[in-house]
């Protein structure tokens, strides 16, 4: 039985057809504004690792099988410091851990029955944040069939283009000011800020980025080290605690009526 469970069962064309219209869209969808704002940020990437010493071929490794940008600068700016291999190490992993719930509240919403394990093994590799707020805007509005493909479209060209601008970073390292280098790698973040502040029909997420702008300066003074950790547990928290008390406090009124 668990061999039914892992093996996909056979596509029909129409299936096919769904299949390559979806990653079409998502293909389409990525180049532009999410492929351009991504780009910009490793084109500041390739740049640190050329000023850290590195080859451009280790940027062109981290990004093709890292592809997460806070830990992928983290680990460049504690080698050019001299940080032990295992100091590097570990704030890779605790820098990626917001990963792991992107992932597991992503891959729900892309399982497909046509599709096996496989395919959402590789969808899992290439969870990041432009991706995933995206798939997470559009794939509840897309049939079940139609979400995988389109996450992957989406994923496979603004992950192309963070390879190629990583290397062109590295070599046109100097062509521009440090302070501006340095600033592209922020636009990734504030594109983000955006994606999910024009989406305000969901709530939680309104409130996660007001109370998440509001604590962060605050908590950055009381506990530099800890506070985007203590930023988003306690905004994050207090967004979903507060979108379910308003929740409750709506329908309240019908079930007393009922």
């Amino acid at each position: 039985m668990a061999g039914d469970d892992a093996s996909p069962h056979k596509e029909s064309p129409a299936q096919r057809a769904v299949w390559r219209a979806a990653a079409r869209q998502g293909a389409r969808e990525a180049f532009g504004i999410p492929a351009i704002v991504l780009g910009a940020s490793f084109l500041g990437f390739g740049a640190l690792v050329r000023e850290a010493g590195l080859s451009p071929w280790h940027g062109l490794l981290s990004t093709a099988l890292g592809w997460a940008l806070p830990g992928q600068v983290a680990m460049v700016e504690l080698y050019a410091a001299g940080a032990s291999l295992a100091a590097i190490l570990a704030a890779v992993a605790l820098t990626n851990a917001r990963l792991l719930p992107m992932t597991v509240s992503l891959m729900p919403l892309l399982r497909a029955p046509c599709r096996g394990r496989g395919a959402l093994y590789l969808a899992a590799h290439f969870v990041a944040v432009t991706g995933w707020a995206a798939a997470m805007r559009q794939a509840p509005l897309l049939p079940a069939p139609a979400r995988l493909p389109y996450f992957l479209g989406f994923v496979v060209v603004i992950w192309g283009s963070s390879l190629l601008t990583t290397a062109g970073g590295y070599y046109l390292a100097g062509a521009v000011p440090a302070e501006v280098t340095l600033g592209l790698v922020f636009l990734n973040p504030i594109y983000f800020m955006l994606v999910f502040a024009a989406d305000a029909r969901r709530r939680a997420r309104v409130l996660a980025l007001v109370l998440g702008a509001l604590a962060g300066p605050s908590l950055y003074l009381v506990a530099t080290d800890w506070s985007l950790l203590l930023t988003g547990l306690i905004a994050g928290s207090l967004a979903f605690l507060g979108d379910r008390w308003w929740r409750r406090r709506k329908e309240s009124p019908r079930s007393h009526h009922g």
